[in-house]
């Protein structure tokens, strides 16, 4: 019975995954970025040390004395810049960046990464204007809490509100199905890493669910300043750990780093090479996987990120569309790419492309079999510290979803009474926390 629930889910979501990830759209979202990069005159390029200088340098220079926020004494309940943009990152930086990378090769070809890296070029002034947008539109509450997002630019700004309940429900839903896809993952790397039997880690599986699920809760309970200050400690920890991970193994490998960088710019056009040759995938494939990874990796155009950055305490949207800038090209230039990395220069050819060709590896099976062959090279610290960064990351982006999705559940009941949003609020945190147990076990 639950095979054939399993397969009729998978069944609909292919079919789904299809149409939203297809070319028209793709070439929506980047055409949006092309006319935002013409527009503003390559603002992305030009004003890129200034992002870096307004926005994460004077962060790392003043940790103590946190000179980066600005104070406000008009009853706001905000978070500063950074936590804004811990929670965002936190939401975009997911297994996806590792699992989906590898996805994307296997399905795409080396030439994907290519791609991937053009969505994240027109993503960074698009999640710049989005950011912009958000501050612009966002709405503070009676009780000084601030709300904003796409619906509310749509509503606001185009004045269109059917189309910005449709973005809260969509959201809503994403936010649900994007916890049950990490939760799952946390288990499971758990589960891997303990080695043990089948009835052990049935057991296992649901005291993580519940555990999870009570962290959670203990979390979103204290609101975006809670959810912003565990992010703003976990988000710099998890993505040094990875980075300082994957500069290891690439060094370790420093020898195919020539070869990798060849593969990407030979196959951009072609994914003929990939996997022995088996397949051939045409060139709109090679596009459409790189594409698509790089734009669900980092959202920009998604209208999910701006929820988090429209909570920040500054007054200045410009500001904070900087660090929309700073956030694309962290999550896809640098942990993305480092994960292309690691698995074109931890593989020959030979061995990614036939194991991939072959059907014995899945996308999942390649990422985590080139990370334990790189990490065990470490020894035991090695493995401990891919099965500590990958719940990590899922765990971040549980939590900056459920605030998305509480976020597009108190605009679908902002025309309602106060009590009655509140309770449409909580029911949602209720099922959101339940939830994670259900899909920790299936």
């Amino acid at each position: 019975m639950w095979q054939e629930i399993e397969q009729v889910i998978r069944t609909v979501n292919t079919a789904v995954n299809d149409f939203v990830w297809g070319l028209p759209m793709i070439i929506m979202i980047l055409g949006t970025g092309l006319w935002l990069t013409i527009r503003t005159k390559v603002l992305q390029v030009r004003k890129f040390g200034v992002s870096l200088n307004t926005t994460i340098i004077p962060v790392l220079k003043n940790m103590k004395r946190k000179k980066d926020t600005e104070k406000k004494n008009d009853g706001t309940k905000s978070i500063s810049q950074f936590e804004a943009f811990s929670t965002a990152i936190s939401g975009t930086i997911g297994t996806g960046n590792i699992i989906g990378v590898a996805s994307a090769i296997l399905t795409g070809g080396p030439g994907a990464v290519f791609w991937m890296w053009i969505s994240a070029f027109f993503g960074m002034v698009t999640n710049y204007a989005e950011n912009v947008l958000g501050l612009y539109f966002r709405k503070r509450d009676e009780d000084g809490n601030l709300s904003g997002g796409a619906m509310y630019y749509i509503s606001e700004g185009m004045k269109c509100n059917w189309l910005a309940y449709l973005a809260a429900i969509f959201c809503t839903l994403a936010a649900i199905s994007m916890s049950g896809v990490q939760a799952n993952k946390i288990s499971g790397t758990i589960i891997t890493a303990a080695s043990v039997d089948e009835s052990t880690a049935k057991i296992l599986t649901l005291i993580i669910g519940i555990v999870v699920a009570v962290v959670l809760a203990l979390i979103i309970i204290g609101g975006i300043k809670r959810i912003g200050r565990v992010t703003a400690i976990l988000v710099p920890f998890m993505s040094l750990l990875f980075i300082l991970m994957a500069l290891i193994i690439v060094g370790m490998n420093i020898a195919n780093v020539g070869r990798a960088f060849s593969l990407i710019f030979s196959n951009i056009f072609s994914a003929k090479a990939a996997f022995g040759g088996v397949g051939g995938y045409a060139f709109a494939k090679v596009i459409q996987k790189g594409l698509a990874r790089g734009v669900f990796s980092n959202e920009a155009g998604l209208g999910s990120s701006v929820i988090a950055h429209s909570a920040s305490e500054t007054k200045e949207p410009v500001k904070q569309g900087l660090w929309g800038v700073f956030e694309v090209f962290l999550d896809t230039f640098v942990i993305c790419t480092l994960t292309a990395l690691v698995l074109l220069t931890s593989y020959s050819a030979t061995d990614l492309y036939t194991t991939a060709a072959d059907g014995t590896m899945t996308g999942a099976m390649v990422d985590e079999a080139a990370a334990l062959n790189a990490f065990g090279q470490l020894g035991g610290f090695g493995i401990v510290a891919f099965s500590v960064i990958i719940p990590l990351f899922a765990f971040t982006t549980i939590l900056a979803w459920s605030y998305y999705g509480e976020k597009s559940v108190e605009f679908l009941f902002r025309r309602a009474s106060k009590k009655v949003q509140k309770g449409a609020v909580l029911s949602f945190k209720i099922i959101y926390v339940a939830l994670i147990v259900v899909f920790s076990i299936f």
